[in-house]
């Protein structure tokens, strides 16, 4: 039996622990905080002896300088030679290529291999992972990816997971605040919100973020709109990971202008509204002042 420690056991890693168990791995759960550890079976803190009899060590933590930390101080100390790490964090690029060229050079495989899904795909196993890591890494990886996700696509070196990942979210900060500024203008000029939804849902305007975060309480039952704005996914992890969208932008000189704005936005709001939905933002939309024509 495969033996995994699994670091990280929050809103997606413990769901993401718990699939592996049901699928037959032997896994020994950890975590830093005490609340969350009682909210796991059989959770312990970080433990050196059972990391040196893990074959696989899954990572799933809030950003780079924790990953980094805990390899640092614990992994690469204690990790027992060939083990392979897995990081499912979304962190940035250059810390996850620079991770796996140190885990390497102490005889250890590493992947990264960030997740899109939420806590609801965590939890039935149909999680989209991008992976970046050597070939051979990664079809090590392959069972225990395939009893967490549905979709797992490899995109090369190290860190080309973290690149996929932080497109991507990119891609969807954008979406978010177009379907925002779309229904800001929809309520201004006086159209039936119910009726905008099932014309954009139908035409070209359709996408997942529509669909499911549709900003309009009462649209869409199940959006966090409906439901006080409770958090399918926070704001403030939305404005992290378009941070760390520009960070790759910087790092590899391309621009985008939209994505900076849907940064700048949406990490304003975080400030004030963190723990919310990030389709709340539509409420400051909403709010910000009328325009004056010259």
């Amino acid at each position: 039996m495969t033996k995994i420690a699994f670091f990280g056991l929050g809103t997606m890693g413990g769901p993401m622990a718990r699939v592996l168990r049901q699928a037959g791995f032997g896994l020994t759960g950890m975590d830093v905080s005490a609340d969350i550890r009682n909210s796991f079976e059989d959770a312990i803190e970080p433990s050196e002896a059972v990391l040196a009899q893990a074959d696989v060590i899954v990572t799933m933590l809030p950003e780079g300088k924790h990953v980094t930390q805990l390899h640092e101080t614990l992994v690469h100390k204690s990790a027992k030679p060939g083990a392979l790490l897995i990081d499912c964090s979304t962190i940035d690029v250059d810390t996850a290529r620079d991770l796996a060229f140190k885990a390497e050079a102490l005889g250890l495989a590493m992947i990264d291999a960030p997740v899109s899904g939420g806590p609801a795909g965590a939890a039935a196993g149909t999680l989209s992972f991008m992976v970046g890591g050597a070939d051979d890494a990664f079809d090590r990886a392959r069972p225990v990816l395939n009893a967490m996700g549905s979709k797992i696509t490899h995109f090369g070196e190290p860190g080309t997971g973290q690149a996929a990942k932080a497109s991507h979210n990119m891609i969807c900060g954008i979406t978010a605040m177009a379907v925002m500024e779309g229904f800001a203008l929809a309520d201004a000029m006086g159209l039936d919100l119910e009726k905008f939804y099932a014309l954009c849902a139908g035409a070209a305007a359709q996408s997942w973020t529509l669909e499911n975060r549709c900003p309009i309480p009462g649209v869409v039952p199940d959006a966090p709109a409906s439901n006080n704005f409770d958090p399918g996914f926070a704001v403030r992890l939305m404005a992290k990971d378009l941070r760390l969208a520009q960070a790759a932008a910087a790092t590899s000189g391309q621009p985008t202008p939209f994505g900076a704005e849907a940064a700048k936005a949406f990490s304003a709001f975080a400030e004030a509204s963190g723990d919310r939905d990030f389709s709340a933002f539509y409420t400051t939309l909403r709010a910000l002042p009328a325009q004056t024509q010259d």
